[in-house]
């Protein structure tokens, strides 16, 4: 009897396994035949039935599977079902967890919906699960930047900063202050500087989950888990019994940025004082009987706020238009450009109304045109005066001009008093981990300023921003010294002077028609004359090519020359009725369009979405006497912005197609190698790409201070903290916006050719590169900068290491620092994938 049912339960399962591999066979059978219908749903689901009832089938369906994978996502995502999207990916990690492309392929979806937390770790996942899965690497570095920004290298590398902030922690533990709160924990080198010096009890809250995370493995590493309570959440949602048991003695924090108040230390601190902190000290100030334990402090316990209006050349390029013609187009006086600082003024959204600049290092340095002024003082253990900040009316400070310069910007430090011994301060003048505020002048009637005249600031601090507007000017004649409207009233002269100041600010608005408001980096491109004469001399050499074919070839037609545009001036080409297609795909307001309308009859297609672009160019075309039909916006007539590079009519094809390809931060465009593809297939013959190629140079150098920038040297610096492992983990190997023209190195090498990107002819392309270089001089190679010359064609170049470039440079920062001697030769490899370069020195 047992024999008969042993042999019944193998009859069935027998039966079941036949049943399942039929199941298996026809669903593979079915996605096979969705996917050649391109019907990517059902056949991800076939898929999916098939690797749950046949998991050993994974090696054999995996790359079909993950094909499918993507389709279907990127349909997904077309319709808008992101929790379908995720949902699929999710699934399919759960079947391949260790798949480093899906990991990847998720991670992009993640950080292009914003997601940028989420994204890193897929990223860093894939990275770990394949180094040298290069589109990954790119992938992590670039979200990194985004994640651990790089300025907490540099402040953890300052051993003045750490060393000052770790003594005044002490001083006030000592005291008595038993309980701390660390408000924007970061690694959480506050919070350990607290336990440290005998803090009973500490908390610390962190809103970034990545650098939440990192704090967690450091307190671990450095053996005080479970002595620091770490909260991944804002300050302002933490609650007494909840997230704390009662009210600390002190909270230490660092939120401040280069203009104070920009990372939310006033709002913190409110509530802080309003639910977290005990309350302040009270009586007599000298009472030695109150112990600090009663009542609450904060490190820092105040700042002075100080500024000095500057001329500087590199600030005034990068944030006003100093030209009216460029290239033969006269730019409309209508139109007025300006930089998002001064846009934010009026603007409804909450906009950064500062730029940073580390002055030390600027291009062309700078020339101050005040003595240095207090612009305001602010006591961060004074909860009525930090309520007062975010409401009170702006104050109006009017400082005399002692050097006479063009007023280019106003720019800002300031002295943190982190207790009444312990100063930190963000002077340019002082060797600092931080950079300064800078509040660019626009907007006046005349820049140029002499002695004894008068700057007129309004200072306020609203939505968490210091913000300095309404900076005017007031000639000498109205001579005052530095006066304020909430001190003592101002006389009916400096009444006088405040209006003649404002004059010129309405002067300025009454002419302007249109204000067009482009990114710094825009308005250096604007400003930039060679740019736009290179851009000009290679369209006209391509378009006369054109002309004469079309006259020779009438030649061929009629046995004479035909007239081809008589009522053309000489400046004109002679071409057919037929226009010449242009194509500009730059990234950003490109007057490339207008100055090709210009050189003959063109039909010029702008790429630019944002509409007071489309406006300010529509109206330097009508200022400039084109013809309506010349200038087209490409992107109104898309449905989809993917199709960019498609040809304007289904029987035309492009004479010209503009590229955009380095990336005002030094880097090469991503995808710019597939766009190039795309716009070989789509330009008529005779046409051109530009730039037809790129040539990549670089150089050996020894910088300490990129070294600085980068990682997290050691233990020393940390004052003997384990930090450096954790962090450098996001550690990025290429530093972009350098200016080679400051940056702080010993060259070590001559400039040597490195890679040719050759968008024309892609068989002159290689993917794998390797040069020696020649050292000349002996030290320890550190970085690879490198810039490029932009070619249009042979004879037409552009270098973006010049000084009138609207383009930052790179480089490359080594693992580890390699000795050498002059008359040695290093070998560098430098790889090509898609638009990513990497560059190693070959052992």
């Amino acid at each position: 009897m047992l024999n008969s049912r042993a042999r019944s339960h193998r009859g069935l399962r027998s039966g079941r396994e036949a049943s399942r591999q039929e199941l298996v066979s026809r669903s593979l059978q079915s996605a096979q035949h969705c996917l050649e219908n391109q019907d990517f749903g059902t056949a991800y689901a076939h898929y999916l039935l098939v690797l749950n009832l046949a998991p050993e089938l994974k090696n054999d369906v995996k790359e079909t599977f993950q094909y499918t994978l993507f389709k279907w996502a990127e349909e997904l995502d077309s319709l808008a079902r992101i929790q379908d999207l995720f949902n699929c990916y999710e699934q399919a990690l759960e079947l391949f967890p260790n798949d480093e492309v899906i990991c990847n392929s998720m991670g992009e979806h993640l950080f292009r919906m914003g997601f940028r937390d989420e994204a890193a770790g897929y990223f860093h996942k894939a990275v770990k699960l394949n180094p040298d899965f290069a589109d990954a690497k790119e992938n992590f570095y670039r979200v990194a930047n985004w994640l651990v920004e790089r300025w907490h290298f540099i402040m953890l590398n300052d051993i003045k900063r750490n060393l000052t902030y770790q003594k005044a922690v002490e001083k006030m533990v000592h005291s008595g202050c038993k309980s701390v709160l660390d408000i924007g924990a970061g690694t959480g080198i506050l919070s350990m500087f607290a336990k440290k010096a005998g803090a009973l009890h500490v908390y610390a809250c962190e809103l970034s989950k990545t650098m939440y995370e990192l704090a967690s493995d450091v307190i671990t590493a450095n053996n005080m888990e479970g002595e620091i309570k770490l909260m991944h959440m804002k300050s302002l949602d933490l609650e007494i019994p909840k997230h704390i048991p009662e009210r600390v003695s002190l909270v230490v924090t660092e939120t401040v940025d280069a203009g104070l108040f920009g990372e939310g230390i006033v709002e913190s601190l409110i509530h802080a004082w309003e639910h977290l902190l005990l309350q302040p000290k009270v009586g007599d100030p000298k009472n030695n009987d109150v112990s600090f334990e009663d009542y609450g402090q904060v490190i820092p316990a105040g700042a002075t706020v100080f500024g000095m209006a500057v001329e500087c050349k590199e600030i005034r390029r990068h944030h006003r238009v100093g030209i009216q013609e460029v290239a033969s187009v006269r730019l409309a006086d209508t139109v007025e450009f300006c930089s998002p600082t001064h846009a934010s003024v009026n603007s409804e959204e909450t906009l950064e109304p500062y730029t940073t600049e580390k002055l030390s290092r600027i291009p062309g340095g700078y020339m101050p045109l005040t003595e240095p002024f207090q612009v305001m003082t602010v006591d961060f253990n004074n909860l009525q005066e930090l309520k007062n900040l975010a409401t009170r009316k702006p104050c109006k400070i009017s400082v005399p001009i002692t050097r006479g310069g063009l007023l280019d910007a106003v720019v800002v430090w300031f002295v943190l008093h982190l207790d009444d011994e312990h100063t930190l301060s963000t002077s340019p003048s002082e060797e600092t981990c931080w950079e300064q505020a800078v509040y660019p002048v626009q907007g006046l009637l005349d820049y140029s300023r002499k002695p004894g005249d008068i700057v007129v600031l309004e200072v306020s601090c609203q939505d968490c921003y210091l913000r300095i507007q309404k900076i005017s000017v007031s000639p000498s004649e109205c001579r005052m010294d530095v006066e304020r409207e909430n001190t003592p009233a101002l006389g009916n002269e400096a009444e006088l002077c405040s209006a003649l100041a404002s004059l010129q600010t309405a002067s300025k608005l009454d002419r302007v028609g249109c204000e067009c408001v482009l990114e710094s980096t825009e308005i250096a491109l604007l400003n930039n004359v060679a740019y736009h004469e290179c851009f000009k001399a290679a369209i006209s050499k391509v378009l006369s090519s054109f002309s004469s074919n079309t006259e020779l070839q009438s030649m061929d037609v009629d046995g004479s020359e035909r007239n081809l545009g008589e009522s053309q001036n000489k400046d004109s080409l002679q071409t057919s009725t037929d226009p010449f297609y242009i194509l500009d795909v730059s990234e950003g307001f490109s007057i490339l369009p207008i100055i090709a309308g210009k050189l003959g009859p063109v039909k010029a297609y702008s790429s630019v979405e944002k509409q007071q672009h489309q406006i300010a160019l529509n109206i330097i075309s009508e200022a400039n006497h084109f013809p309506k039909e010349t200038l087209e916006f490409w992107l109104s007539h898309l449905t989809d912005e993917s199709s960019v590079l498609q040809r304007p009519k289904s029987d035309k094809l492009w004479s010209i197609i503009i590229l955009d390809v380095i990336e005002a931060s030094g880097l090469i465009q991503q995808e710019v190698m597939e766009k190039a593809a795309i716009s070989r297939c789509l330009l008529h013959s005779g046409g051109k790409i530009f730039p037809q190629y790129v040539l990549m140079y670089g150089m050996l150098v020894e910088s300490q201070s990129l070294l600085l920038e980068s990682t997290v040297q050691g233990t020393e610096p940390t004052l003997g903290f384990n930090i450096a492992p954790f962090i450098n983990q996001f550690k990025v190997p290429v530093r972009v916006y350098l200016d080679l023209s400051t940056l702080p190195c010993v060259p070590l090498s001559k400039p040597a050719e490195l890679l040719r990107l050759d968008f024309m002819n892609p068989y002159l392309n290689s993917s794998t590169r390797e040069i020696k270089v020649q050292i000349c001089k002996s030290g320890q190679v550190t970085a690879i900068p490198f810039w490029y010359h932009i070619h249009l064609d042979e004879d037409t170049s552009l270098d973006t290491s010049d000084e009138s470039s609207h383009w930052k440079q790179a480089a490359v920062v080594l693992d580890k620092p390699i000795p050498v001697k002059q008359g040695e030769e290093l070998v560098l490899s430098i790889q090509h994938h898609k638009s990513n370069v990497s560059i190693t020195v070959k052992e």
